[in-house]
């Protein structure tokens, strides 16, 4: 394998950039050219292919976003279109494809290993940590930190004033990043798709709470559950508190990667490369008990509602 291409796609996450980043000098290391695509799959598609060096990812580390920046790029679900695109990866040369994302992102990489024969190495990247196969997600604990600094200052208001608060966290549809915020927020309520809700039974909670000297009450939702006004709406007609509402939104999404993030990048990108010049394909390397693992870029997502349900359930426990 002389020559190979890197990309970054879906929704961006702090720490991509330290996962390139030791892609590239890793390929490097190794004696082999490797090649950023900008903007996913619509720059895959178009062949908006750069040449990468060691010093193209020179002080990165510490930056969030992608250099390579990401696009969605829908169109790639069909057929005559990854056909098209496989002609201009062809042309160029490359022998493998490191695809830097989410589930979408594998979902493009799997058709990619499969009709254009050509090997395919996942790195997990999604603040949502909804990825079976890996513990964590790069990004996911950058954005955990964000959302439970961004609740605490929430706290110190709500309790100041006595209120009510629907915070709203991003996840898509999963809701591992809502569970975890309200675990290590110690919030009243955690509102997520996994699970069925009842809003007459949360202000029954939260007044019960109340009534035993509690001074405030903050709900994390998760975005692919409802949303915070819906859920705001909902919770002020039947109370007579003051509710109010924060949206977080892609602010969980920028800012400098975790230093866990950097180390979880760097560990995983190397990984990618090694796994592929060892002959590797279709399979997505992940951290599992600290160990690096590989599973296959098709998924069942059923093993990462199971991971929320039961943070899920550790929540109702300590709350």
């Amino acid at each position: 394998m002389k020559r190979i291409a890197v990309m970054t796609s879906g929704g961006d996450a702090a720490g991509m950039n330290p996962a390139l980043r030791a892609v590239v000098r890793s390929a490097i290391d190794a004696g082999v050219e490797i090649f950023g695509i900008r903007r996913g799959f619509a720059g895959l598609c178009e062949g908006d292919f750069v040449e990468m060096s060691a010093h193209s990812v020179s002080g990165i580390l510490q930056r969030g976003g992608t250099i390579l920046r990401t696009f969605r790029h829908p169109q790639f679900d069909r057929r005559e279109v990854r056909d098209a695109a496989a002609e201009v990866f062809h042309r160029a040369g490359f022998d493998g494809l490191i695809i830097i994302g989410g589930d979408g992102s594998f979902r493009g990489g799997h058709c990619i290993d499969a009709e254009w024969n050509v090997p395919v190495i996942g790195v997990p990247g999604t603040i949502d940590n909804d990825i079976p196969g890996t513990d964590y997600s790069i990004g996911y604990d950058t954005a955990l930190n964000i959302a439970v600094d961004a609740v605490d200052k929430i706290r110190d208001t709500a309790t100041s004033h006595g209120r009510i608060f629907v915070v709203e966290v991003m996840g898509r549809n999963s809701g591992m990043l809502a569970v975890a915020t309200g675990l290590c927020c110690g919030a009243e309520e955690v509102l997520v798709p996994e699970a069925p809700f009842d809003y007459d039974e949360i202000v029954r909670d939260i007044e019960q709470g109340y009534n035993r000297g509690k001074q405030h009450a903050i709900i994390i939702v998760a975005e692919g559950a409802t949303s915070a006004h819906t859920a705001t709406e909902q919770i002020r007609t039947r109370t007579t508190k003051e509710v109010r509402m924060v949206v977080l939104g892609h602010i969980q999404r920028g800012g400098d990667p975790s230093a866990f993030d950097r180390i979880l990048a760097t560990r995983l990108g190397h990984a990618a490369v090694e796994r592929l010049l060892d002959g590797a394909r279709g399979v997505m390397v992940g951290l599992k008990a600290n160990e690096v693992t590989l599973t296959p870029l098709k998924k069942d997502r059923n093993k990462a509602r199971q991971a929320v349900e039961y943070m899920l359930g550790l929540h109702h426990c300590t709350r």
